[in-house]
């Protein structure tokens, strides 16, 4: 089993819906995928399982208490007397060999004690389980599932739970948008992810991680690489607005971002980038604007590359249009996967 992060710190850059195309395609190519829902916020749970509000949320774990990544590592986080088990993942509609494991809001209310169990556990011994559950119950649901990949969608935050995920996970891709605020967001990673792994490879040699009934694993992220998405398009190019901010942050992943991961350790060896034919250095893939299709692609509880004319209900030359759209898609997120699997292989 292969994990990938999906990080950034700034939020709107599409994290969640992107996890969600990313799954779908990898499933379609015939991986077992298990999606895992690492926000508090829950959008993933909720678009994957049609949720329309907060009611038919509290349904689902009315029903299903167990069914979730909180609850699932409550015995470790409330000193309950058993052992962590995998979690039921939900089976993603529509889509053979994907599963869901549910996020849950109150996951926010593990940041505080994770956070200090990171910190001070050197000392007390009563925290040394929790570093390390994440890794653990991620590992034994996908033995389960025999799953390939987990993708793990996470808050646009810097807390504990993120730092964690991100430090253990096998690789991280981070999805950008064009604009000022994620150029900001580019350098604040080039300075808060190196910490992190750093932090993480301290931990690893600390004996009471190591003792642990759930070790703290040796960390070794690797970048896959950055999304640019969200932007306009005119005569099938970015709009001049959007161009110059793609540039830009091109220029801050190559001048800022590319040498912190570097020293970290946290880059592939530059063929591995080259065989798998980059559009742009680090860049894993730009996806355009879904414009409406993302509100019929909710609705439906399927990527925007699945959808068909009955869903989209449209005729004529502008299901014509809309088909190119949709095909287009398509290509883009299959050709993002064969990346991805060339570069995790």
């Amino acid at each position: 089993m292969q994990s990938i992060a999906l990080f950034n710190n700034k939020g709107g850059v599409s994290k969640t819906t992107t996890t969600f195309n990313l799954g779908w395609i990898l499933a379609e190519r015939g991986h077992r995928v298990i999606l895992v829902d690492a926000d508090p916020q829950c959008n993933l749970t909720g678009m994957v399982m049609g949720f329309t509000g907060m009611e038919t949320l509290e349904e689902f774990y009315s029903h299903s208490s167990d069914r979730n990544i909180k609850s699932a590592l409550q015995p470790v986080f409330e000193s309950r007397p058993k052992v962590l088990d995998p979690v039921d993942c939900v089976q993603v509609k529509g889509r053979d060999g994907l599963f869901l494991m549910p996020g849950h809001i109150q996951l926010a209310e593990y940041e505080i004690q994770l956070g200090i169990a990171q910190e001070l556990s050197g000392s007390i011994q009563a925290l040394q389980n929790i570093p390390g559950s994440f890794n653990h119950l991620f590992t034994i649901t996908a033995e389960v599932l025999q799953a390939d990949y987990l993708i793990i969608d996470l808050s646009p935050g810097l807390g504990s739970i993120n730092q964690n995920l991100v430090a253990t996970a096998d690789y991280l891709i981070v999805p950008t948008s064009p604009d000022i605020f994620s150029v900001m967001a580019i350098e604040s990673l080039a300075r808060v992810v190196p910490r992190w792994v750093k932090w993480a490879k301290r931990a690893a040699d600390m004996d009471i991680f190591k003792e642990a009934d759930y070790p703290f694993p040796e960390p070794n992220p690797k970048l896959l690489g950055a999304l640019i998405q969200r932007y306009n398009l005119k005569g099938r190019k970015p709009t001049r607005a959007f161009q110059e901010y793609i540039d830009e942050l091109g220029d801050v992943m190559m001048e800022k971002l590319k040498p912190a991961l570097g020293s970290c350790d946290m880059l592939l060896p530059a063929d591995r980038y080259k065989a798998a034919e980059f559009e742009a250095e680090l860049r894993l893939a730009s996806i355009s604007d879904f414009n409406s299709l993302i509100a019929i692609s909710q609705k439906k509880q399927k990527p925007v590359f699945s959808l068909n004319q009955p869903d989209v209900k449209r005729g004529g030359n502008l299901w014509d249009n809309t088909k190119k759209a949709i095909d287009a898609f398509h290509e883009t997120f299959n050709d993002m996967a064969a990346k991805i699997e060339s570069l995790t292989k």
